[in-house]
């Protein structure tokens, strides 16, 4: 890495390492210094801002595995993430200066399914944060300028990192298909739960209905979107002739118990990470009325139309991000939901 290939915003030497925080294994996170990858010609320096602690990350750090994904080597962690570029290859897309959000997925760009529109299920994609890529908690990070979109100076790059949850949200509304008049079910009233209900409330739900266990994070869902909530834990899920689905917490009975409340030809959406298997799905009341079961990975082509939402006010970031953690305390941020049960977004600052 030269000066001669970036170009960069003022005159200041480049790192050539950076501080990060590296899992080595469950409950075991290092912060170390870390040399930086060589830049290519498209590849820019990302100087970061902000970074989000999403479900995936926590599973990592308590159980050196998320699902079938294994840590296997030291990694570091992390896929929300959002700075400003303070180099940029001779080739790159973005300018030094700019303050950006990452799209974390990494795909080939060139196989059949990314060269339909479909790169989030690319068969050889990788992605920042997910062993053994390593992630964005780092105080730097190169980054190809493809996977970069420019931040409004109306999102600061210190609450950017919340874009790409955001993003998930879009694609799960996406995928559930939601329109206009449409009785919308939303289980799971963690950070994506709450940011689909928003979504689902641009898109023009007449009911939004938001099921949890925590008293709080409904408290929120009825701020934001939510024309009903309901606590699975005390109430009965006492509904009938929904349109759709959207399934955010992972839980199998949730998916399952929210399926009958459908009506005919409605849609049901799995976007919580899913078991590998999975029984007592009603399949027979599926198959009866024509229910669509669809699932939802990740985004494809959404960080616009988030960044969109959030930009315009119709989607309030500030309203999901609960408590910052600087670097050095990136465990303990990785802990905090769970310590706190009323903590939705964390969020780790530099």
């Amino acid at each position: 890495m030269t000066t001669q290939t970036v170009r960069r915003a003022d005159g200041t030497s480049l790192p050539l390492t950076t501080e990060a925080a590296v899992l080595h294994g469950a409950g075991e996170l290092r912060i170390e210094e870390k040399p930086l990858k060589a830049m290519g010609p498209k590849d820019v320096i990302v100087e970061m801002r902000s970074g989000g602690i999403c479900g995936s990350d926590m599973h990592y750090f308590a159980d050196g595995r998320n699902g079938t994904n294994v840590l296997r080597q030291p990694t570091v962690l992390g896929h929300e993430g959002a700075g400003v570029v303070i180099a940029a290859g001779e080739a790159a897309s973005i300018a030094a200066g700019t303050a950006v959000v990452i799209e974390p997925a990494l795909p080939c760009r060139n196989c059949p399914t990314c060269l339909s529109g479909r790169y989030n299920l690319c068969p050889a994609g990788t992605c920042f944060g997910s062993p053994p890529t390593d992630g964005l908690f780092a105080r730097h990070v190169v980054v190809p300028g493809a996977a970069l979109h420019e931040l409004p100076a109306n999102i600061p790059a210190e609450i950017g990192a919340a874009i790409e949850p955001l993003a998930v949200a879009v694609w799960a509304v996406e995928r559930a298909q939601v329109r206009a008049g449409h009785r919308v079910l939303i289980t799971g009233a963690g950070p994506i739960g709450l940011l689909v209900a928003q979504v689902a409330a641009c898109r023009g739900a007449s009911e939004i209905v938001v099921t949890d266990v925590n008293d709080d994070r409904l408290a929120v869902a009825a701020r934001f979107g939510a024309t009903r909530t309901i606590n699975t834990s005390v109430t009965a899920l006492d509904l009938k002739d929904m349109d759709r689905l959207i399934e955010c917490s992972g839980n199998t009975r949730a998916l399952a118990d929210g399926i009958l409340t459908l009506a005919p030809a409605a849609r049901a959406t799995v976007v919580g990470q899913a078991r590998p298997t999975v029984d007592g799905i009603p399949l027979g009341f599926l198959q009866r009325f024509e229910i669509d079961l669809v699932t939802a990975f990740r985004y494809a082509n959404a960080f616009p139309t988030a960044i969109q939402l959030a930009s315009s006010g119709a989607v309030d970031l500030r309203s999901i991000i609960t408590s910052t953690f600087d670097l050095a305390n990136a465990a303990a941020a990785l802990t905090a939901p769970v310590s706190d049960p009323t903590n939705l977004k964390v969020l780790i600052t530099y």
